[in-house]
């Protein structure tokens, strides 16, 4: 019998930089394709090192969702290296003991329309 040989995928090296122009490109190609709305979203940098600094969090899955007012946002959750949403994290209480909480699960985020057009244009 053989054995498949399969290979695990790095999320910690998922995404990659892309240039302004292709940016823009896909920035206009999606206004072109979608009602008006939440065009963009602001996630602040602590949130962000919280989200990261999660026992074996190698990067960050973002959800959309709707929030609490049916307004368009993202909630998002750190990953493991398997990929998976990370739900629990365990904690030191003040008497030393362990325990399991929920981990950092965040939304929030503020969103703003405007400041692409002034960079890129539309």
């Amino acid at each position: 019998m053989q054995k498949e040989l399969t290979t695990k995928k790095d999320y910690s090296k998922v995404g990659e930089g892309i240039s302004h122009e292709l940016a823009a490109e896909f920035v206009n190609a999606h206004a072109r394709t979608t009602a008006e709305g939440v065009t963009s979203y602001v996630i602040g940098r602590n949130i962000i090192d919280e989200i990261l600094a999660q026992q074996g969090c190698v990067g960050i899955r973002f959800y959309n969702a709707l929030n609490e007012n049916g307004q368009k946002t993202l909630v998002y959750v750190g990953i493991d290296a398997d990929g998976k949403d990370i739900v629990k994290k365990v904690i030191v209480l003040e008497d030393g003991q362990l325990a399991t909480v929920s981990a950092t699960v965040a939304d929030r985020s503020g969103w703003e329309s405007s400041i692409w057009e002034l960079i890129f244009g539309k």
